[in-house]
């Protein structure tokens, strides 16, 4: 069982939503993941959100014009997110993901590689590597105090490097920042 639903019993779905939503009303800017990922791809471009919870990255990526399909396997939060019908929402372990697709980039938002079940980070990985097109990137954001960069490096040491930043602003990386956002690079074609 991931740590997700081990923590939050699978039922948090309208709360996690309602949590968003009075934020959007204080005035926070809630697309900080969106549009770090919208900078790094075309418009029109295929995007895979990997633990897509209640939609809210998803949803703005689809807004902003992008092809995107979000994968969760919290049915509560998928029954919040369904409600946006632009994206293509599945059901599935991203441990065991094969949606037979190929998207352009893959997005892990707010600390999905820590909550999957325990032990299938590499798998988790692995699949959605293999759900990129060449050259294809998976970013991935998380709190480094549930897991160090030193330990989510050799998770990707299949793909390439791009970037490494403190914050979804791309604040420049540093050793004692609290939050990783990693970009990640498939082997381009012929390679």
């Amino acid at each position: 069982m991931s740590r997700w639903l081990s923590e939050t019993g699978g039922t948090s779905g309208e709360e996690y939503a309602a949590r968003f939503a009075a934020l959007a009303a204080s005035g926070r800017d809630l697309h900080g993941e969106a549009g770090y990922v919208d900078a790094l791809v075309p418009p029109g471009s295929r995007v895979l959100d990997a633990g897509c919870g209640t939609g809210r990255v998803a949803s703005e990526l689809a807004r902003r014009g992008h092809v995107v399909t979000g994968v969760d396997n919290d049915a509560s939060m998928l029954a919040v997110a369904r409600q946006d019908p632009a994206v293509t929402w599945v059901s599935a372990d991203l441990a065991a993901l094969d949606l037979q697709d190929r998207f352009d980039l893959v997005v892990m938002a707010g600390n999905v590689i820590v909550f999957v079940e325990p032990g299938t980070e590499q798998p988790v990985v692995d699949r959605l590597a293999a759900h990129l097109v060449p050259g294809g990137l998976l970013v991935s954001g998380w709190r480094t105090d549930r897991l160090a960069l030193s330990a989510y490096e050799p998770l990707v040491s299949a793909l390439e490097p791009v970037a490494r930043h403190a914050t979804w602003d791309a604040d420049p990386w540093r050793d004692d920042a609290d939050w990783c956002v990693a970009v990640d690079r498939s082997a381009p074609a012929g390679a």
